[in-house]
């Protein structure tokens, strides 16, 4: 599992840990042993004498076997060191415990070196000979001379290289690349690291390096003063092995060639070393010393020995003591960054260390299991919870949920449409503030035990008036806090419907109730005043006044019969593609010859607006309107409203829909009961029979449109808003879709 990667990958280095303690098992048994045989042959105590060629290769083995360990605890100590600078689990502990086992060795060993060599100085009386006195002197004259090969050796090279670089002025002056070129490939072929061509101040001209050499300086200004055109200058060093040369180019105009090369570290390091060996030699030789001396460094050797086996004893035990640990601190981490899958790899032999990693191996298991179960039920109730939000963004009734606080916890899509809000402004709110029509039903359903509640009710948001049928709802808890669930349902075009529908029967019935007997009653009116006119001779005029009455008011029951039979049949429209922005122009033409003390603002785009209606029917409903409108701004004085004013827009940016929108400065729609004058009947003007909006309405809602009254928004006044579909609908789609299209047609318009 990728949870287990960390501890994976620790564990995959443990077997070259583990091959790199089996040697240094054997390394450190091994120089033991030697150390123990070395003692033996020089105390005598082996049939091995103690010669010079047996101390030699007694001295080798013991150098060797040093070296080994010596590497075995240097990468160790350095392993160590990393993982302390990077923090590593467990590294301090690792550290006090190597420490203290180095001081532990530490201290016996000096101790023990000390007193050999003051007992080997005295108890030992060394002897020397001439001929080892002449060696010593020869080896300090071969030193030197050997260094100062190297130094001719050097200059010599260099001074080729020059006369090279001489010649190619006439390409360095051509091609500064190709000269470089060459420059490299001669430093290259006389085996110079570094080559460069400086100015007399020391600045770089060209700079050839094959290889990175350390702690080479640049040329003194001395150096370069110093510097001949006739043979090249040797630089020793102070500390390091590598040689130096200057040489000034006479093609070059006074630049001069600086280089460098490693030498055999004994060429500089060597005369020293030799001429101190001889001088040490005359010392021991005038203390007579040197078996001493010899007998000090073996038992010097021995020391070293069993100090560096101890250092790798407490290494190596820190090693083993520390891994588990260390190992119980990575998981511990592990888990701390959300990984319940870690396990605590267990060895045998590790005793209570081991039982301890046992136990957090049994605890991350259940932590695991428990997390598991935690993780399931969580993606169940996001799954729930996603599901839920999903339904509630599909329901047309508007939803929201409120907290046994009071506070509004959910809202769904349909309920901001609503309540004209967004998300933001209804969560968190208390629901009285939110929709004070029903903060009395909610309280009620708080304090009682029902668990449903319905109520109708009106609400008003930005000036429109809608009929909600509200539901609430509590969740199934014994605790006297619960929370609810208020379903909001928009039902006013059902209860339009339902009206318009029942008026329009009622219309009917009143029509053929009515018409049959008006006819005769009209025939048997004129009759009468045509044969008993010339025979009555008194109260002729109230005669002919009550038959002209009869006759009047039989027309304007005809007259009412009529538009109740015009209303309650309705014709079907006869759908085409017309231009909607003509039509309306000519209806604002006619209004305007017709009302010329109104200011018409036509606001029509002045081509073509094509779109699928019944030009005859609209042009009758958007006449109706503005009819509506004269009539409002005559019903205000003068004085009041100053200029009347009737504004037409057509807009057509909506996707789906095209607005028709009539706003006049008059006086105005009332605020409650205004959707209710969409109603047959439901007039505020006297004279009025309250069937022409019920008329529009229907003429829209047959395009698969609709209306609504709202307030002027520039002040004074209303505005009616009316919208057609810009592609024809089926009838069959229109009549089951117009409940959902007229909420989402309100939320969008």
């Amino acid at each position: 599992m990728n949870h287990q990667d960390t501890l994976a990958q620790r564990q995959a280095a443990e077997p070259s840990q583990s091959s790199l303690g089996w040697l240094g098992y054997g390394a450190v048994l091994s120089a033991l042993a030697s150390a123990l045989a070395t003692f033996l042959i020089l105390a005598g105590a082996t049939p091995i004498l103690p010669t010079h060629n047996v101390v030699v290769w007694v001295f080798a083995l013991n150098g060797v076997l040093i070296a080994i360990l010596l590497g075995i605890v240097a990468w160790q100590t350095r392993r160590l060191v990393r993982e302390r600078k990077a923090g590593a689990a467990a590294a301090g502990l690792h550290v006090r415990i190597v420490g203290l086992f180095s001081l532990v060795a530490v201290l016996p060993a000096i101790l023990v070196a000390g007193v050999a060599t003051v007992t080997l100085e005295r108890g030992l009386d060394p002897w020397f000979t001439g001929a080892l006195k002449d060696l010593m002197t020869n080896t300090v004259s071969i030193a030197r001379s050997y260094r100062e090969l190297q130094c001719r050796t050097l200059a010599r090279e260099t001074q080729l290289m020059a006369a090279d670089l001489n010649r190619a002025k006439v390409l360095y002056d051509a091609d500064r690349n190709l000269f470089r070129e060459f420059m490299n490939s001669r430093a290259t072929f006389l085996g110079f690291p570094l080559a460069m061509v400086l100015e007399p101040d020391g600045a770089v001209v060209e700079r050839f390096e094959a290889k990175k050499l350390e702690g080479v300086p640049q040329p003194a200004l001395a150096d370069l003063q110093e510097a001949s055109n006739r043979e090249a200058l040797c630089l020793f060093p102070r500390s390091g092995n590598i040689f130096r040369t200057v040489l000034k180019l006479d093609a070059h105009g006074g630049r001069i060639l600086y280089v460098a090369r490693e030498v055999d570290p004994r060429a500089v390091e060597f005369p020293q070393v030799a001429e101190a060996g001889v001088a040490f030699y005359e010392a021991l030789d005038q203390k007579k010393a040197g078996i001493q001396i010899a007998f000090a460094s073996m038992f010097a050797l021995i020391a070293l020995i069993v100090l560096l086996s101890a250092v790798w004893f407490g290494l190596n035990f820190a090693n083993r003591l520390v891994a588990p640990i260390r190992r119980l601190i990575h998981a511990t981490d592990q888990v701390a960054t959300g990984n319940f899958y870690v396990q605590v790899p267990v060895k045998r032999g590790e005793g209570d260390l081991g039982h301890l990693g046992e136990t957090f191996n049994k605890m991350t298991s259940e932590l695991r299991r428990q997390h598991d179960s935690l993780t399931a039920a969580s993606d169940l109730m996001d799954r729930r919870r996603r599901f839920t939000e999903a339904v509630l963004a599909g329901v047309s009734a508007g939803v929201i949920g409120v907290n046994a606080r009071g506070l509004v916890t959910i809202v769904n899509p349909s309920t901001e449409a609503l309540l004209g809000a967004s998300r933001e402004e209804l969560l968190g709110k208390p629901v009285a503030m939110v929709l004070p029509e029903v903060a009395a039903l909610v309280e009620e359903m708080s304090l009682g035990r029902q668990r449903l509640m319905q109520q109708q009710i009106h609400i008003a948001r930005k000036g429109k008036e809608r009929t909600i049928n509200v539901r609430v709802t509590s969740e199934q808890t014994r605790s006297e806090k619960r929370d609810l669930v208020i379903t909001l349902d928009d039902i006013t075009d059902l209860v339009l419907a339902q009206r318009t529908s029942a008026w329009a029967d009622v219309a009917r019935r009143i029509a053929h109730e009515i018409k049959n007997p008006l006819t005769p009653i009209q025939l048997s009116a004129e009759r009468i005043r045509r044969k008993y006119g010339k025979v009555i001779t008194t109260d002729r005029e109230v005669f002919d006044q009550c038959t002209d009455t009869i006759v009047r008011q039989v027309d304007d029951i005809k007259r009412m019969v009529d538009e109740f039979s015009s209303f309650a049949r309705m014709p079907k429209p006869t759908i085409g593609s017309e231009d909607l922005a003509e039509t309306i122009r000519q209806v604002i033409f006619m209004m305007k010859i017709a009302h010329p003390e109104i200011e018409f603002v036509d606001q029509v785009p002045p081509g073509p607006l094509v779109a699928p209606f019944d030009r005859r029917l609209v042009s009758q409903a958007v006449t109706n309107i503005v009819k509506n409108a004269t009539e409002a701004i005559a019903a205000v004085p003068e004085e009041q409203r100053g200029q009347g004013q009737i504004r037409v827009l057509l807009d057509d940016t909506h996707p789906d829909f095209l607005i028709i929108a009539v706003t006049d400065n008059g006086k105005g729609f009332p605020v409650e009961g205004r959707q209710r004058l969409l109603e047959p009947y439901m007039t505020t003007r006297e004279g009025g029979t309250g069937l022409g909006l019920p008329i529009v309405a229907k003429i829209l809602e047959d395009h698969g449109g609709g209306m609504e009254l709202a307030d002027n928004p520039a002040g004074q006044g209303g505005q009616v808003r009316m919208w057609i579909p810009k592609i024809k609908h089926n009838a069959s789609e229109e009549t089951s879709a117009t409940s959902s299209r007229n909420d989402s047609r309100r939320a969008s318009l």
